[in-house]
């Protein structure tokens, strides 16, 4: 990855937060805890999920940055959404978490030196996961779940107008 591509990869995790809040201020709190089908998250499920990744994402890089050959452990992100029963918490919160975690990450890619997108470590389901992984994989993460947010919303609407 050249440093041209690494800025752009950094400069689209930083606006992250920013569009996934947007995303959520367009659903209706009525909204959010619909679901579009059985097995699929509600718009508050996304953005609690979002927090978790989040964190654990912000966890694995600095494992990567700062031990030598870390394990990284996947999670079944279906079933956290069930055991620790998302729809309990508060959405706010949750996005707070992702705020703050995606500026302090930010904060700290940033000042990066080369070399340290090249240190590595084993994911658990994935194998060798770099720092240069780690950001193509998060640069899109919250990219991807406001392009979710907003699906659910027109379905959302969509069925909301058949009814009436």
């Amino acid at each position: 990855m050249t440093p041209s591509e690494r800025r752009k990869l950094i400069a689209r995790y930083s606006r992250g937060s920013a569009l996934l809040e947007r995303a959520l201020k367009h659903v209706p709190v009525r909204a959010r805890k619909w679901r579009p089908g059985r097995g699929k998250w509600s718009v508050h499920e996304i953005v609690c999920h979002c927090a978790d990744s989040e964190a654990n994402g912000a966890i694995r890089l600095r494992f990567i940055l700062g031990e030598e050959n870390p394990v990284l452990v996947a999670y079944d992100q279906d079933r956290w959404a069930r055991v620790f029963a998302y729809h309990r918490l508060p959405v706010g919160e949750a996005m707070a978490v992702v705020r703050s975690v995606r500026a302090l990450t930010t904060r700290l890619i940033k000042g990066l030196p080369g070399a340290a997108w090249q240190r590595a470590g084993t994911h658990s389901e994935s194998g060798r996961y770099t720092a240069e992984t780690w950001l193509t994989v998060y640069a899109e993460h919250l990219e991807k779940h406001s392009r979710q947010i907003m699906r659910n919303l027109k379905t959302w609407k969509a069925k909301a107008h058949k009814k009436k």
